[in-house]
């Protein structure tokens, strides 16, 4: 098996076509694929579209539309809905066979793209930074599970998982995205960005599943170098609803804001 989430086979009618491999395979169920490597591989193609080296991504959102499944071919294909010189809307759509064979929708992103400009000079983020990867302790995680995403990851906790306060972890992925492609900093990013929830949780995965149904991320800075940091805290409603919201950081300070939606249900008994 390769050591990347994708490998990108041709392009035809309806998208870049590409086939998953083992990483992508989410915890909750083989069968579907994580969040993260959907949002990172949908994120690509935002980049690419219309492509532009004076501009970059400010706002991601990323809808899950159903269980994106782990077995079969993909697409994806883009759309600049919004061109503008300095301000532009770019979409890139996710495919799977449907019922009938035909592709069809799983996930969609959307992507504000700005133009960007000289202001080191009044640079902020007022958000306390994350203690140094050094303090954190890996987890040995990937023992839970058979190979899947987690499998793909260098995880390391600041904080004990579902412990008082916002959980923080950094996180390095070990594996490309596509492969032969070398990820940039957002395709890194977002490939780990989605671990919020899971960091932010403070349910039993045992008793409960918490699936998130989108996620948003606002980025103020590119990251920089090989590792993401996530300052995460879920809140629950009453009736069956949750949101997380999180902090990103690399290893100078905060990068952008994270927000997912999250279902909330007891897992049936066995």
């Amino acid at each position: 098996m390769s050591d990347c989430y994708y490998e990108l086979v041709d392009e035809d009618a309806a998208g870049q076509r590409f086939v998953a491999t083992d990483f992508v395979r989410s915890t909750w169920s083989a069968a579907i694929q994580h969040a993260a490597p959907v949002s990172a591989l949908l994120v690509r193609g935002l980049q690419r579209c219309h492509a532009r080296e004076d501009t970059r991504l400010s706002r991601v959102l990323v809808d899950l539309l159903g269980p994106v499944p782990a077995e079969g071919e993909l697409w994806v294909r883009t759309r600049r809905e919004r061109p503008g010189k300095q301000i532009e809307l770019i979409t890139a759509e996710m495919l799977a066979p449907g019922p009938d064979g035909t592709p069809r929708p799983v996930a969609r992103a959307s992507g504000w793209r700005l133009q960007t400009l000289d202001t080191a000079a009044v640079g902020y983020a007022p958000a306390p930074p994350l203690r140094p990867v050094a303090e954190a302790t890996g987890r040995d995680m990937k023992k839970d599970w058979d190979r899947n995403y987690v499998h793909s990851l260098d995880w390391r906790w600041l904080t004990e998982p579902m412990s008082a306060g916002p959980g923080e972890s950094w996180i390095r992925p070990e594996v490309d995205l596509v492969k032969g492609e070398s990820m940039t900093p957002l395709e890194r990013l977002f490939a780990v960005a989605d671990d919020a929830n899971g960091i932010g949780t403070k349910l039993d995965i045992r008793r409960w599943t918490f699936l998130n149904t989108d996620l948003v991320v606002h980025v103020h800075r590119v990251p920089e170098g090989q590792w993401i940091g996530i300052r995460a805290e879920t809140s629950y409603g009453p009736d069956g609803i949750g949101t997380t919201i999180g902090t990103l950081f690399d290893q100078e300070g905060a990068v952008g804001a994270i927000q997912q939606s999250v279902l909330v249900r007891p897992r049936p008994p066995k």
